[in-house]
């Protein structure tokens, strides 16, 4: 026997102990909200985790289907914001770029020039 086994079979006799000291009123009540208990969990079928709390009362009710409202809202905002992060204006300053360098007479060893980046960058603004 290891050290948790001991420590749960002092536990139950201490337990089965206690028990034999609650008086008849103590136990009648004690049977009572155990009945009560158990036929409350009888009526309720679904498993609910823990941490739901009354979030989970709130979406079981048939309100326009709020149980799957919810998560595709978030799903669209969630889409919503990846579209409007990756719309910004890095393609349009890519493609001024492009068409300023197009369009230009400079010569070609302006664009082998390592500080050429850093100028064109800077003379857009």
């Amino acid at each position: 026997m290891n050290q948790q086994d001991e420590l749960a079979g002092r536990i139950a006799r201490l337990l089965d102990e206690s028990a034999a000291q609650v008086s008849p009123e103590q136990r009648e009540r004690l049977s009572e909200a155990r009945r009560l208990a158990l036929s409350r969990r009888q009526t309720r079928h679904e498993l609910v985790p823990a941490w739901a709390g009354g979030f989970s009362e709130f979406t079981e009710r048939s309100l326009l289907g709020v149980r799957y409202v919810i998560p595709v809202a978030a799903l669209v905002l969630g889409l919503l914001g990846v579209v409007y992060v990756n719309t910004g204006t890095v393609s349009t300053d890519m493609a001024d770029i492009d068409a300023a360098l197009l369009t230009d007479e400079l010569p070609i060893n302006a664009f082998l020039d390592q500080g050429f980046d850093s100028w064109l960058k800077r003379s857009l603004r």
